[in-house]
């Protein structure tokens, strides 16, 4: 199997980025670090801008990535983040060629 990423930018509404942080810690943070599927994930704000999200995601593969998104957690995510949002998620998949391991 490759491994698989992707690079997810949210806009969020004005002024409510720290709220949707807390939206991800509460159902993403635990989802992800129990999720063996995720190999690398980097959840960052944007410097440049207040109402921005990126997040690094690295999965085992493609497939991996796929299952992720049906689980109850991101479901819950969803529904409780998407009002907190200016839109959909800009989302670039990547295939790694090289890592530096940790």
């Amino acid at each position: 199997m490759t491994s698989f990423a992707l690079i997810v930018r949210h806009q969020t509404q004005p002024g409510k980025r720290d709220e949707v942080r807390k939206v991800w810690e509460k159902h993403m943070a635990p989802a992800v670090a129990a999720n063996p599927g995720h190999t690398a994930y980097f959840y960052c704000f944007d410097n440049a801008d207040p109402d921005s999200i990126c997040a690094f995601q690295q999965y085992a593969s493609a497939e991996a990535s796929q299952e992720f998104l049906k689980t109850d957690s991101y479901a819950a995510y969803l529904e409780e983040v998407e009002p907190l949002l200016a839109g959909p998620p800009q989302v670039t998949a990547l295939t790694p060629v090289w890592t530096k391991e940790a």
